[in-house]
């Protein structure tokens, strides 16, 4: 007998000034409410704002129907590598990880706390960001540095954006009507942050992100991969300190850095403006993917299939084309008419002739937190 899966949950994801929610009935396609409450001072006063929303006669919501509160993590470390029912103990531990994530695990416990207080008598789950890749082989999440003090302080490859990775994995092979055991898959997260991953017979066996979200692809504010070597030289050079290094790698490098855009439509305009930095920030944008399509191509041992989601993936034909311009003898021919224009929902964008199927799926991360949560309490 199969397990039902089907019920509602509140998807919260908690930062420090601000909480995003959903309310997701798993049998229904769209969400049945969803909002963002900015400027969180006080996450209890932030839950609250949600509930007395939720609790309006318009809302569509009824509170008492809820199976689970599903959270999104960002940080499990090594310790959590599934979905996770949430009690003191696995909420102290998300607290701990915090030296991992000081930038989101904070914020996670206190809407944690905020929301079991406000819903006690409903179970909690945490979903992690990182629990997708915890099928990393040894020698993909490993670092070439002394093992015992990579034990010590948790140094390896971690991996994010899973739930999004994993979701459109999934909605691939169900589009290519395909067991997903047997397909070699690459997916794009191309967002604000962006992510690679390589997912062979329906696991992760290799991620662009690292120990955190900033190694990997250029994003809008964030370097991406570079060499460490360069924290050392702006130090000694420039006479940048520690944390100041980590702002500028962080939050004033990427496309930011590049051209003063964050977001990839200021970028296009710049070029159509005349830009060269412009044009070379694109330049390098679709490089790295590019780069990343061809090593995961080479662990992979072949490929069946392209995914592109999130943000600039799904909306932008300039850099879904630009990226794989040049692949066609490695079978990936991307159709320009079928790639053309926004896509808002799942549309195969590669030519009849290409031997890898290269695709566009929306993600949707709070289906999948859901899906994932309501299953740990079933």
């Amino acid at each position: 007998m199969s397990v039902n899966y089907n019920g509602i949950a509140l998807v919260l994801n908690c930062g420090s000034s601000s909480i995003k929610y959903q309310v997701v009935d798993t049998t229904q396609e769209a969400p049945l409410a969803s909002g963002l409450v900015e400027r969180v001072t006080d996450h209890n006063e932030g839950v609250r704002a949600i509930i007395e929303s939720l609790s309006a006669p318009d809302s569509g919501v009824d509170l008492d129907a809820l199976t689970v509160v599903g959270h999104r993590v960002v940080q499990g470390g090594a310790e959590f590598s599934a979905p996770t029912v949430i009690d003191d103990s696995v909420e102290d531990a998300i607290a701990k990880l915090a030296v991992l994530a000081p930038l989101h695990n904070p914020g996670h416990v206190a809407g944690i706390s905020a929301a079991r207080a406000a819903f006690p008598h409903i179970p909690h789950v945490a979903v992690f960001d990182t629990a997708f890749h915890a099928t990393l082989p040894e020698a993909a999440y490993s670092y070439a540095i002394d093992p015992h003090l990579a034990r010590e302080h948790g140094i390896r490859r971690y991996g994010f954006h899973g739930t999004s990775h994993g979701y459109v994995s999934r909605e691939c092979a169900e589009l290519m009507g395909r067991d997903p055991k047997e397909l070699r898959i690459i997916t794009l997260h191309l967002g604000n942050g962006a992510s690679a991953d390589a997912i062979k017979g329906g696991v992760a066996i290799d991620t662009s992100m690292g120990l955190t979200p900033l190694d990997g692809l250029v994003m809008g504010s964030r370097t991406g991969a570079i060499d460490p070597a360069v924290v050392f030289h702006l130090h000694r050079a420039a006479g940048l300190d520690i944390d100041e290094i980590d702002n500028l790698f962080n939050k004033r490098s990427g496309l930011l850095g590049l051209t003063g855009y964050s977001d990839m439509r200021d970028v296009h305009k710049a070029i159509e403006e005349g830009s060269h930095e412009a044009r070379v920030a694109l330049d390098i944008y679709c490089r790295r993917i590019k780069g990343y399509v061809g090593q995961y191509m080479a662990q992979l041992g072949g490929l069946d299939a392209i995914v592109f989601t999130a943000g600039v993936g799904e909306n932008d034909d300039i850099v879904r084309l630009q990226s794989l311009a040049g692949l066609e003898e490695f079978g990936i021919e991307v159709d320009p008419e079928l790639n053309a224009g926004r896509k808002k929902a799942a549309t195969l964008i590669s030519t009849e002739s290409s031997r890898v199927q290269v695709w566009v799926i929306p993600t949707n991360e709070e289906r999948e937190i859901a899906v994932q949560s309501i299953a740990a309490v079933s």
